[in-house]
């Protein structure tokens, strides 16, 4: 199965796509220097496949490889708590 996530601009929102069927996404807005991250979407037929966390970890990578930071509000329950269960991400969310 392929994994492929993408930043699509145009809707301010990461997009995951297993075998080019869109199975997610996280809505940001952006700000100077960060990006608030304010909802994550699996959907139903993805659910419990852990969709939702290679999401966030697609997400946070490009991220850090854009040199931003996540902004600590708005943001998104799921992420704040995945954030919290992966310490080597916490350095992403802004003071």
């Amino acid at each position: 199965m392929s994994t492929e996530i993408t930043d699509n601009a145009g809707q301010d929102r990461y997009e995951i796509r297993l075998d080019g069927e869109l199975a997610g996404f996280v809505e940001y807005e952006k700000g100077e220097g960060s990006v608030a991250l304010v909802h994550t979407e699996v959907g139903s037929a993805f659910e419990g496949k852990g969709v939702g966390g290679a999401l966030a970890r697609g997400v946070l990578d490009d991220v850090r490889a854009r040199g931003l930071s996540v902004a600590p509000a708005p943001i998104c329950p799921f992420i704040k708590r995945w954030i919290e269960k992966h310490p080597d991400y916490q350095d992403l969310v802004a003071a």
